[in-house]
């Protein structure tokens, strides 16, 4: 590739568009166009070459930006979703198009990231980068250690035929406990808490890797600061 070019998937990922994967995909289905023709996988882009996505030139990434934002519980975490009532994008009002990394069912609430940056969705969605998530989790019975035990050496679950990974759970009152994953099934937990005779009624995500969910209320979102968003890039090795 000539000097100074990049491959147009990591453009559309730079640009906010969608991942790398997605992007080639996209690329596949004759959505890009660059120089007034259909661009085609592998094709690669440098400065003074017009990308064009849906219609709308595409700029490249100015400068990364990262939200903190707090889901609310009945939330669904999409951009679209026609049977939804209510998406992640009717509570982002931001003149930079962002993307969530990294989901939340839509009966649990808390912390979500959304970035600008392609890149960083890739890694921070990769379950095999271990990054760390923690929850607060009220169950509709008493707490012991020896559930607490079964939880923190791994479940299986047969609905995913998977055994979950070890995690970090400590008791915080008799109904509520603090859970650390480093993996994200789907529905983890409240898949973990079903096969140990528990039933979540709140589960709220306040951490992920070195950023939590702070003084945020429900709806609202900050922007990262340029030390936050190192701190992860540091987390994640980019």
């Amino acid at each position: 590739m000539d000097s100074g070019k990049v491959r147009l998937n990591k453009f559309l990922a730079e640009s906010g568009v969608c991942s790398r994967r997605e992007a080639d995909r996209l690329i596949e289905a004759g959505k890009v166009v660059v120089n007034g023709h259909v661009a085609s996988v592998g094709e690669g882009v440098g400065p003074g070459d017009r990308v064009e996505y849906e219609g709308r030139v595409l700029k490249g990434m100015d400068r990364t930006v990262v939200l903190a934002f707090y889901k609310p519980k009945g939330v669904t975490t999409s951009e679209k979703d026609e049977h939804a009532d209510r998406l992640v994008s009717d509570y982002i009002d931001y003149p930079v198009r962002v993307t969530y990394a990294g989901r939340l069912d839509k009966d649990s609430e808390g912390l979500i990231l959304l970035t600008n940056d392609g890149s960083l969705i890739d890694h921070m969605m990769r379950g095999s980068n271990r990054h760390e998530k923690e929850y607060v989790v009220t169950v509709d019975k008493e707490l012991t250690e020896e559930i607490c035990e079964k939880l923190r050496k791994g479940i299986y679950l047969p609905e995913l035929k998977v055994k979950t990974r070890p995690c970090k759970v400590v008791i915080r009152d008799k109904n509520t406990m603090s859970v650390t994953l480093t993996q994200g099934l789907n529905r983890q937990i409240r898949r973990m808490c079903d096969q140990v005779g528990l039933k979540v009624k709140k589960l709220k995500r306040v951490r992920v890797m070195s950023i939590t969910l702070g003084k945020l209320g429900p709806g609202e979102y900050r922007e990262l600061t340029e030390a936050e968003i190192n701190s992860l890039r540091k987390g994640i090795h980019v």
